[in-house]
């Protein structure tokens, strides 16, 4: 019991989970783990091992439900995992809570269960992940009887399904579509925009369409960072990265549309952005018509609503030009999940150092510009700025002062009362 202890603590019970439900080699899928894991302790006397931390990350404080689960993600589960393989069109929101062995050498897998059914609300599938030898008959009638899976963890690393729960439907909340918006084609996670030009997302759809070949024609017209284009292209919706291909989305279709009413054709329309290359005047001023467009584009991109928002309600508080962190400090008291996902880097050593194990966020190291990501700080700002949005533009974070750096909206909005 000594050995199982030591090697199945919580943090091991759900570095396995996590490992099981969402592998590293998975090209789908995003989840986070609890900001209390972010401790290198967890029992009185044992230390949480560097790579089980490295395996955890990253973390936030996402509430779900009635609490904070340990585990929250996104993905399609492997088919042994569920009692229906999926939910809509939408891959399901899952939530874990681990048990593992405590100072005593017990553990409290029946609450676990509980927590796991409380987290049902807003998940569409919740599990209890525990030593294999704690579970037993009592826990599985009560896990089968709330709907909650049971995961059964070896000191292998081994993780076995022995109840499944049923796919359900769930309300969406500002934190779990934090999240969701991770998870998709157009979350920041471990990706980034490449570029930050918003020409060169907008010229990819026309390129597409064109009937010659697709990185032939934007390397000749516009940029020769082909992938970084096209990656940018899919984080705004205008197309879509298929198994069989790349194909327009519907407001990349409209990109086209816009083309040819503007130029007769996509090639003529090309040639236009051969004149803007290498330009670092704002795109919305040398190109009106086109930054109009770009306006649109953007301002469709999820995270754009709402940093426009929160800005404006920023501006109507008496603060037009927030820095960075006063940014960062206002969102993340409306919408928590949302602004770390959004903003902050997701190693394990970023995210332990601006959130504590309670998820409060320790706002001295808000002035820090590495700590930021640069697809929102650098790229996406730039983006905005381009597109008439903000004032300044984007800076990477390792040239970044964030208490010099202000997120300004260019027009504001001045409040009506009600008619």
């Amino acid at each position: 019991m000594a050995s199982a202890a030591r090697s199945l603590t919580e943090p091991q019970v759900l570095a396995h989970t996590k490992r099981r439900l969402f592998p590293e080699d998975a090209d789908d899928g995003y989840a986070v783990v609890d900001t209390q894991f972010a401790s290198n302790r967890w029992l009185a006397d044992g230390a949480i091992d560097s790579s089980v931390t490295e395996l955890l990350a990253p973390f936030n404080h996402v509430r779900v439900g009635s609490g904070y689960p340990d585990l929250v993600g996104v993905r399609v589960l492997d088919p042994d995992l569920l009692a229906v393989d999926r939910l809509g069109e939408e891959p399901p929101l899952v939530a874990v809570e681990a048990k593992g062995y405590d100072d005593r050498g017990g553990v409290d897998v029946e609450r676990g269960v509980v927590q796991a059914y409380d987290r049902l609300d807003e998940a569409n599938a919740v599990y209890v992940a525990a030593p294999v030898a704690s579970i037993g008959g009592s826990v599985r009638t009560l896990a089968r009887e709330l709907n909650v899976g049971v995961l059964a963890v070896d000191a292998d690393g081994s993780v076995d399904a022995v109840e499944v729960p049923r796919v359900v439907g769930n309300r969406t909340t500002s934190e779990t579509t934090a999240i969701r918006f991770q998870a998709s084609a157009q979350g920041v996670a471990d990706k980034s925009f490449g570029l930050n030009h918003p020409k060169n997302y907008l010229a990819y759809p026309l390129a597409l369409y064109h009937p010659d070949e697709t990185g032939r024609v934007l390397s000749e017209h516009v940029v020769r960072a082909v992938d970084a284009a096209r990656t940018g292209a899919a984080f705004l919706n205008l197309v879509e990265e298929r198994p069989d291909g790349v194909r327009l989305t519907p407001l990349g279709r409209e990109v086209v549309r816009f083309a040819l009413a503007e130029y007769g054709s996509v090639e003529s329309a090309l040639a236009d952005f051969d004149e803007w290359k290498r330009s670092r005047r704002r795109f919305s001023d040398i190109a009106p018509k086109w930054g109009l467009l770009t306006r649109r584009v953007v301002y469709a991109y999820p995270a754009t609503q709402l940093l426009v928002e929160e800005l404006q309600r920023l501006h109507e508080d008496g603060v037009p030009e927030p820095t960075l962190p006063q940014v960062v400090e206002y969102l993340h008291e409306l919408h928590p999940s949302f602004t770390v996902e959004l903003f902050v880097r997701g190693d394990d050593d970023v995210r332990g150092r601006v959130l504590d194990a309670d998820g409060e966020l320790q706002r001295a190291e808000l002035t820090d510009g590495n700590v930021y990501h640069a697809p929102t700080v650098f790229q996406l700002k730039a983006m905005l700025y381009h597109a008439g949005i903000l004032t300044t533009r984007g800076t990477e974070p390792s040239n970044l002062d964030p208490t010099a750096d202000t997120w300004a909206l260019r027009e504001q909005v001045t409040p009506t009362e009600p008619r």
